[in-house]
C-alpha cells in the first residue's frame, strides 16, 4: 500500500479537476416516495476490501470514505426505508497512518496531481489517524470494508489485534475498529444481523500478485492459506470455500437477509496496467544504431544457442533485441525464457516487451532513469532490462485470469443459487470504462489515467465519481431483482482527482 511517485514520460496530463462536491439524487422531478420492494434496507452492512472502504489515491482518507459506494447506497436506501449507516472514519483527508504516534512510510499520505510536473505526489502534511488506541474498538460499523484484505482474511481471528501488526498477521485498518483482539471481520459483520448486505471481496486474492508485477506464487493446488505469501494468488478452491462460509455467516445471522454480490474485474482493464505502453522509448536513428551495436554480442549469443538446439526459432526471434528510429519497446526480464547462460553468462533471460505484456504504472517513473548515475549506458528499460516486478508477462497474466475466472464463477454461482442474492458484474463495468467509456447522461468517464474521471491516481481504485457508477449499477440490479424503486445517483455530483 505504499504511495509511489509516478511520472509518465510521454503521457501528457492536463485536466480540469473536480474535487468532492455535494451529492445529488438522480430523481424524477417532485418525486418523494420510493420503495425497497421485497428488500429491507433498515440494517445495511457492506463487507469487502479497499473498494468497499472507499480507498482512493493510494490511501484511505476522510472524503474518500464519505464517498465510498456503500455510503452512497446507504444515502439512497434512506429514501426507501433505510436506516443509519456508520463507518470507521479516519481522522483527516491526508490518508496516512500513525502507529503508536509514529507515521508509517508503508501507509503514506494520499496522492494529488502536480499539474506542472505532470505527476502525482503525496499530499504534504502530518497524518493524525492513529491505528493503535483509535477509540473505535468495541463499536460496530456498517461499513466492514478492510483495505488489503483477501477473502480468507475476513475469517481470520486476530486480524484486528494490534499485537499482530509487527508479524504481519494483523491489518492496521481493521486494528482501528475491530470489536476485540480475537474477533474476525465476518464475525463483526454478521453480529449486526443485517437485513441487507453487499459483498465485494476477492480482488486482493489476485490483485496483490498483479500489482507486484508477478512477484509471488500461484498457490493453485495449495489449500493452506497460512503458507501463502502476501503477493500470492489464492487457490480457487480456498476462495470458493471461504466465500461460501462468508455468505453463510451473513445468512445465518439473519435468514431473511437479502444481498448483492459483486465480482472481480480483469486487471488488464484498469489504468495501473494500461497506462504505460510497451514501447515508450523514443529514439533517433543515431541512438538506435548505437544500441543495436551494443546488443550485437547478445544477439549473436542467442543465435549461437539456436544453432546448438537450446532454443526454438520462435524463442530466438523473441529474444533478439533491435531498435529503430521512433518509438521502441523496452527491454525486460522474462523468467519464462530458456536458460542459455551455459553458452555465455551474459545471455540472461531478457527480451523486448510486446503487446502481450503489461507494464505496471510505477514502471513509468523508472524507464530511462540511470541505474548508475555516472554511466549513461545504464538506463532502465534500454541499457538495463526492467525487473520482474515492473511487468506482467503472458504466463503471469494467464495465472491471474485463470484464478479470477474461477473466483467469479464461485461468486455468480452463489448468487444464482439463492433467490435472496443478486449478482453485479463489476468486471463488465471496468471493461466498458476501458473500451468505450461510460456515458451517464450528463457526462462521460473512462479509464484513462488522471484525465478519464473514473479512476483515482493510484490507477486501481475508482474516484468518487467512479464509485458512483458502481453504486448505480447495484441500485439498478436491486430495482430489477427485488422490485424496488431506489433513486439513482447523479455521478456528475461526485469528484474525480485532486490538483496540487
Amino acid at each position: 500500500m505504499k504511495n509511489t511517485m509516478i511520472k509518465l514520460a510521454g503521457v501528457a496530463i492536463a485536466c480540469s479537476v473536480v474535487s468532492a462536491c455535494d451529492n445529488d439524487f438522480k430523481n424524477p422531478v417532485n418525486k418523494t416516495t420510493f420503495s425497497s420492494g421485497s428488500a429491507d434496507f433498515s440494517k445495511y452492512v457492506s463487507v469487502g476490501d479497499s473498494l468497499t472502504a472507499g480507498y482512493a489515491d493510494g490511501a484511505l482518507y476522510l472524503s474518500g470514505q464519505k464517498n465510498s459506494y456503500p455510503a452512497m447506497l446507504a444515502q439512497q436506501f434512506s429514501r426507501a426505508g433505510g436506516g443509519s449507516f456508520k463507518q470507521p472514519l479516519v481522522s483527516d483527508n491526508l490518508g496516512g497512518l500513525l502507529f503508536g504516534g509514529n507515521a508509517n512510510p508503508d501507509f503514506g499520505n494520499r496522492l494529488i496531481l502536480d499539474a506542472v510536473a505532470k505527476k502525482p505526489e503525496p499530499i504534504a502534511g502530518t497524518p493524525t489517524t492513529e491505528v493503535i488506541g483509535s477509540g473505535l474498538n468495541g463499536a460496530m460499523f456498517n461499513n466492514m470494508g478492510v483495505p488489503g484484505a483477501k477473502s480468507f482474511h475476513l475469517g481470520a481471528p486476530g486480524y484486528g489485534a494490534a499485537a499482530g501488526l509487527e508479524t504481519g498477521q494483523a491489518n492496521p485498518y481493521f486494528v482501528r475498529f475491530a470489536s476485540s483482539d480475537t474477533t474476525t471481520v465476518i464475525t463483526d459483520a454478521a453480529a449486526q444481523q443485517a437485513s441487507f448486505f453487499t459483498m465485494w471481496i476477492g480482488n486482493n486474492d489476485v490483485l496483490s500478485y498483479a500489482t507486484s508485477g508477478g512477484i509471488g506464487e500461484d498457490q493453485t493446488g495449495n489449500t493452506n492459506p497460512a503458507t501463502y505469501g502476501s503477493n500470492d494468488i489464492t487457490d480457487p478452491n480456498v476462495f470458493a470455500g471461504t466465500y461460501s462460509q462468508l455468505i453463510g455467516a451473513m445468512k445465518a445471522a439473519n435468514s431473511a437477509a437479502k444481498g448483492v454480490l459483486v465480482n472481480i474485474p480483469d486487471v488488464s482493464t484498469i489504468p495501473y496496467f494500461t497506462t504505460v505502453p510497451y514501447n515508450p522509448v523514443p529514439l533517433d536513428q543515431a541512438t538506435a544504431d548505437a544500441l543495436n551495436t551494443a546488443y550485437g554480442a547478445y544477439n549473436g549469443g542467442v543465435q549461437a544457442a539456436l544453432g546448438l538446439g537450446m532454443i526454438t526459432t520462435e524463442e530466438a526471434a523473441l529474444r533478439t533485441i533491435t531498435f529503430a528510429a521512433g518509438q521502441n519497446a523496452v527491454v525486460i526480464m522474462d523468467e519464462d525464457l530458456t536458460d542459455i547462460t551455459a553458452v555465455n553468462a551474459a545471455l540472461i533471460g531478457m527480451r523486448q516487451a510486446n503487446a502481450n505484456d503489461l507494464l505496471v504504472l510505477t514502471a513509468g517513473s523508472k524507464i530511462g532513469t540511470l541505474v548508475d548515475p555516472t554511466n549513461p549506458n545504464t538506463a532502465w528499460g534500454v541499457g538495463v532490462p526492467l525487473e520482474d516486478g515492473d511487468v506482467l508477462i503472458p504466463s503471469e497474466i494467464s495465472a491471474i485470469d485463470t484464478a479470477r475466472t474461477a473466483f467469479n464463477a464461485a461468486i455468480k454461482g452463489t448468487a444464482d443459487g439463492d433467490s435472496d442474492l443478486l449478482f453485479v458484474d463489476a468486471a463488465a463495468i471496468m471493461e466498458k470504462l476501458n473500451s468505450t467509456g461510460i456515458d451517464y447522461g450528463t457526462g462521460v468517464v473512462n479509464s484513462t489515467y488522471a484525465t478519464g474521471g473514473a479512476f483515482s491516481l493510484d490507477g486501481v481504485h475508482p474516484t468518487a465519481r467512479g464509485y458512483s457508477l458502481i453504486a448505480n449499477e447495484i441500485i439498478r440490479t436491486i430495482n430489477t431483482g427485488f422490485n424496488a424503486d431506489v433513486p439513482e445517483l447523479e455521478p456528475s455530483s461526485y469528484g474525480t482527482i485532486f490538483l496540487k
